[in-house]
């Protein structure tokens, strides 16, 4: 019997279960793919990640090949621009890399790692039994949007609203060296995005929150050659649903617990997941060598951490479904480094809607 059991090694179960196995539990981490293997992402890494690898783990050349892209150039859904240079930079590494990376830290922490597709759980009151042949103290479900310990959970998806789709593909890069988004008016929130790679490549896709309707694939390129203009032949097109935070399911129950994707951890107003991923994910490994009781340390540390910026993008998210605020926001930030600061730290990190950022945006809101 293993001390805690992680379902799912993206970077929310990789770091799940390097955090418990560093805490001296005996630890198995299964997916149901090998590895490397590829995740549809848009690959953009906020250094809020790196710093976070370093300072919990004393992690440190998980981005090493990839370079910092400097600038991130924004267009607002009626027009706005602004382009402007990124604090730290953001790494934009494919996720066939970078999840990897995480895993190989993982069992040199000492993580079994283990290839096996998780069907069912059973719980009882000493343990967790997966699939009737392993066995856990505790089970942190990091498995995704489709998240199958979520559903043992009894909790649903993400209802229409509070999950986006995106498609994303790679590209070859020609131009400068910045991150791109674009965003569409018409079906708004949707935006594009072009993420250089840094190795004459670029991801590049389109994602928009679903309201109730199906989404083709014919039309999610449409959109995405529509706002990025001729992006040339791509390649590894894949389409993901991206639950919202807007919408997440309790953090977890007795010893049972959720991180990443599978808690719906994706920011509302970026569609970033990334940062929240391996945050939640040290969290939970964490708490659950704490065994019973695993859920209620969970939720407590979960809200001391994030509690108040989930609250702040939530609200964010609200007020940037009007159209000119998006784009009073992006004009304040065309103007002034500390306001675009803050735009980014609040959908790339754990930031806040600051008073500066507010102040700012509703005086370029009212302007004529």
């Amino acid at each position: 019997m293993y001390d805690v059991a992680v379902v799912g090694a993206g970077p929310a179960g990789a770091v799940a279960a390097m955090a418990a196995a560093r805490a001296g539990a005996s630890v198995v981490l299964l997916d149901r793919y090998d590895f490397p293997r590829d995740k549809a992402c848009g690959d953009g890494i906020a250094p809020h990640v790196f710093e976070f690898l370093k300072d919990e783990f004393g992690l440190s050349g998980v981005d090493r090949g990839y370079p910092a892209i400097p600038v991130l150039s924004l267009t607002g859904p009626r027009g706005a621009v602004a382009r402007r240079p990124l604090r730290g930079g953001v790494r934009v590494i494919p996720r066939v890399v970078f999840d990897a990376r995480l895993v190989q830290e993982a069992v040199r922490a000492g993580v079994e790692l283990r290839p096996h597709t998780v069907r069912r759980l059973w719980t009882d009151t000493d343990r967790v039994v997966l699939d009737g042949e392993i066995e856990a103290g505790v089970v942190i479900g990091a498995d995704g949007a489709g998240s199958m310990v979520r559903r043992h959970l009894g909790e649903g998806p993400n209802p229409a609203g509070h999950v986006a789709i995106a498609i994303r593909g790679y590209a070859s890069q020609e131009g400068p060296l910045e991150q791109r988004i674009v965003m569409y008016d018409r079906r708004w929130p949707a935006y594009a995005w072009s993420f250089p790679i840094g190795d004459g490549r670029r991801n590049i896709g389109y994602g928009e929150v679903l309201r109730g309707r199906a989404l083709s694939r014919a039309y999610l390129l449409g959109r995405m050659a529509t706002l990025l203009g001729d992006v040339g032949p791509a390649e590894k097109l894949r389409a993901h649903h991206l639950p919202l935070s807007t919408h997440r399911p309790l953090p977890g129950r007795g010893r049972v617990l959720l991180a990443g994707d599978a808690l719906s951890l994706i920011n509302p107003f970026t569609g970033e997941g990334i940062y929240y991923a391996v945050v939640s994910g040290a969290l939970a490994g964490r708490a659950a060598l704490h065994g019973g009781l695993a859920a209620q340390h969970y939720s407590r540390e979960l809200t001391a951490r994030l509690g108040r910026h989930l609250r702040h993008t939530t609200i964010a998210a609200r007020l940037a479904n009007t159209r000119r605020i998006v784009d009073a926001g992006i004009s304040a930030g065309a103007k002034n480094q500390g306001v675009f600061d803050d735009f980014v730290e609040l959908g790339l990190g754990d930031g806040l809607l600051t008073a500066r950022l507010l102040w700012r945006t509703a005086a370029e809101a009212v302007m004529p």
